[in-house]
């Protein structure tokens, strides 16, 4: 059996959350299995991950992590008007 890494929250990610209402499973789920994903072009090391929420219409949601080899960091999370898969 495969054990995941741990997931943290910035202080940001936090607010953005609770800020705009987005479950935890969301974003779980996005982390864990994205549709699609690159990297950020500002920022060396991050990540952009991508899912489609049905629950909510079919918007895409945004999540901005940092993987590392003990964890992998949320740095925010939000719905993303602009994403479309690139497939």
């Amino acid at each position: 059996m495969t054990t995941r890494k741990p997931i943290s929250l910035t202080a940001h990610a936090e607010d953005a959350i609770l800020e705009r209402k987005i479950d935890g499973n969301w974003i779980e789920r996005t982390v864990w299995k994205p549709e699609w994903y690159h990297p950020d072009p500002q920022r060396p090391g991050v990540e952009r991950r991508f899912r489609v929420i049905p629950e909510l219409g079919g918007r895409v949601l945004r999540v901005a992590c940092l993987e590392t080899a003990d964890e992998i960091r949320i740095l925010t999370v939000f719905f993303d008007r602009d994403a479309r898969d690139p497939s």
